[in-house]
């Protein structure tokens, strides 16, 4: 039976030694990138394959990311989730990917399964209603992890925090929508009281409560189906609302086929904003304005901080917001 090439073998062929091959398969900081390539080349060169699991039980990195996210269903998170897959993958990481349907007991087994299992961090999107001690039990592994796009976990220094800029995106959206002419604005979605609707509030708050514009709030779960029935409400009993801000992209696409449905022009009668920017925002009709968070861009770079803590033991900043953008299209401009 051929033999199976060792780590001797890649360490002849690329003319280092032993523990310099070691250190690159650990990827770490250590090895110049020139005798990393060389050692790639070599790798490929004799067949080499690195066993990780075999790794692991002596002692190093899983090379494994538990990306945990609340509701894949969702354009949003789903695109969060693929572009930081595509970031761990780009640097030899393996990524487990557990959607937990915004059910916290379901979340707390994928977890304990990912720790059993070993995996090098976690990136979590948290559901709805977490289990307080749910980063507890991160910490008694010892595993990092980041808080992305909601924050459950006030120990931020231990657990770092990342997401959008909510705040920011919209009060710009709520100017937007002043300098529109509109006076009476709704936000429509978002479960009362959470932190992801508070801020995503907070900035339109801020905005209309200095102007002679009146706000009215429509909580309710993010769903099409909730925007579409609002818009459905608003064209029968609240004729005097004249634009909407959306809690998401979701909200929005249902309010434009509520108000479709009600006979209301969207861009004319009725001014609209969504919030995420997803990419059939661009390809509705009419075209639906949004708070752009650049997901994409998010998640590579979320997953970019995560690999420097683990790799290069930079931690991430306790909060990092990421910019946004409104990207006005034809249901807030008219036309």
């Amino acid at each position: 039976m051929t033999r199976r090439p060792t780590i001797l073998d890649v360490a002849r062929a690329a003319g280092v030694s032993k523990s310099t091959v070691s250190l690159v398969l650990r990827r770490s900081p250590l090895v110049k990138e020139s005798t990393r390539k060389d050692v790639r080349r070599a790798m490929e060169k004799v067949g080499y394959v690195y066993n990780r699991h075999a790794a692991g039980l002596r002692g190093t990195v899983s090379g494994l990311i538990g990306l945990v996210i609340n509701d894949l269903r969702n354009p949003f998170f789903a695109e969060f989730a693929a572009s930081a897959q595509m970031a761990f993958a780009a640097r030899g990481y393996a990524t487990v990917i557990a959607n937990t349907d915004e059910t916290p007991t379901i979340q707390d087994e994928v977890i304990t399964s990912m720790i059993e299992h070993g995996v090098s961090a976690f990136v979590i999107c948290p559901a709805y209603d977490s289990r307080p001690d749910l980063f507890d039990r991160i910490a008694q592994a010892g595993t990092p992890a980041m808080q992305v796009l909601r924050q459950i976990d006030p120990r931020t220094a231990e657990f770092p925090f990342a997401a959008p800029d909510y705040a920011t995106g919209s009060a710009e959206a709520a100017r937007h929508l002043l300098r529109e002419g509109c006076t009476e604005i709704a936000f429509v979605g978002g479960l009362p009281g959470k932190p992801v609707t508070l801020e995503r509030q907070s900035g339109f708050r801020a905005v209309l409560s200095g102007s002679p514009a009146r706000m009215q709030d429509f909580p309710g779960r993010p769903t099409r189906a909730f925007g579409r029935a609002t818009a459905l409400e608003i064209a029968r009993a609240r004729p005097r609302i004249d634009a909407a801000l959306c809690f998401s992209d979701l909200v929005a696409l249902g309010m434009l086929a509520g108000f479709a449905e009600a006979g209301v022009s969207v861009g004319r009668d009725i001014r609209l904003v969504g919030f995420d920017d997803i990419e059939e925002c661009a390809l509705t009709y009419p075209q639906l304005s949004s708070v752009r968070c650049n997901t994409a861009e998010f998640g590579h770079d979320t997953a970019e901080t995560l690999l420097r803590w683990i790799d290069q033991g930079i931690r991430p900043p306790p909060v990092h917001r990421s910019a946004v953008i409104l990207q006005a299209r034809q249901s807030s401009l008219g036309g």
